[in-house]
């Protein structure tokens, strides 16, 4: 199943919906017509757990197509924000799991070239997250190195404490995009939080693909393109740390919790990495890519005063 936060005009609330060819479903109306319960929000959703996907689908996939009056809207007339909003908790990001990308770092960034031995991890709170085609602010009063990295982010569906990889994808409730947008030059001691935690820095979206229909995250190609010049791309199946080990080794320390989100990584082909090296400013626009989930685009604009 393909779900979006969704708003069918400017002025009403954001809706959950499922993309069923090109129309949403609102699924909060389509259960009340179909005497079935369901949430209008995708934080809702994912709390109902594994079964509230199952009967969805079953009910949708009944309609054939025909959806009961006033539960569905043609997808080209609404306006899709993140699937989750406003997260609860901080994005769990990795650095550095690409091998190309830990090469390329170590040249140009304050970073090792020896190959993390465990994940690297840091955060980026609720407050980066922005919809498709929503502007990504650059502040010239802070960073003159805005950069780009494209990752598919996992998010959790049940809670997972402790849990071994053999069990760990059972936890994952799907799919999206993100764009760890990076501030170079805001790196401080060390520290990531400042550099990749600033406002609109973790676009994310269209869709989540529950993990029903993606059973192997490691299959996926993800790309990027600025101003239509592409500048990464690669396959999940590099990942130096899979999906299944970031949500064990984690789990190990922190529980995660319905609708957290993992930020997985990033392949070489950042701006720092090149030479010479390349930022984004406003005028630019990010195109990101994952294979069977779909596409980010979005405008770098001058941040307001």
């Amino acid at each position: 199943m393909r779900l979006v936060t969704y708003r069918a005009t400017v002025e009403t609330a954001a809706r959950l919906g499922a993309v069923v060819g090109d129309l949403v479903v609102d699924l909060a109306r389509f259960g009340e017509a179909k005497a079935v319960p369901f949430p209008s929000s995708m934080l809702e959703f994912i709390d109902l757990g594994p079964q509230a996907v199952a009967i969805a689908t079953e009910l949708l996939d009944g309609c054939g197509g025909s959806f009961p009056l006033g539960t569905a809207v043609p997808l080209a007339n609404v306006k899709l924000l993140a699937p989750i909003p406003r997260p609860r908790k901080n994005i769990f990001g990795i650095g550095l799991n690409y091998t190309e990308h830990v090469a390329e770092s170590a040249k140009s960034l304050d970073t090792s070239a020896d190959l993390p031995r465990q994940p690297v991890i840091f955060s980026k709170p609720p407050t980066t997250v922005i919809g498709p085609d929503e502007p990504i602010p650059h502040n010239a009063g802070i960073t003159q190195q805005l950069d780009w990295e494209v990752e598919l982010a996992a998010i959790i569906g049940t809670t997972a404490r402790r849990v071994s990889r053999d069990t760990a994808l059972r936890h994952v409730f799907g799919y999206t995009v993100c764009i760890d947008m990076s501030a170079r030059d805001c790196r401080r001691a060390g520290q990531w939080i400042y550099s990749k935690g600033q406002d609109g820095y973790a676009p994310m979206g269209p869709v989540v693909v529950t993990a029903d229909e993606i059973p192997d995250p490691q299959t996926l190609d993800l790309w990027l393109t600025v101003n239509g010049v592409e500048k990464q791309r690669s396959n999940t199946a590099y990942m130096l740390f899979k999906v299944d080990e970031l949500i064990a080794d984690i789990s190990q320390g922190i529980t995660l919790e319905p609708g957290d989100i993992i930020a997985t990584g990033t392949p070489a082909g950042v701006g720092a990495g090149r030479d010479p090296q390349e930022w984004v400013w406003p005028g630019d626009v990010i195109v990101a890519t994952v294979e069977g989930i779909g596409q980010l685009r979005h405008p770098v604009v001058a941040a307001a005063v």
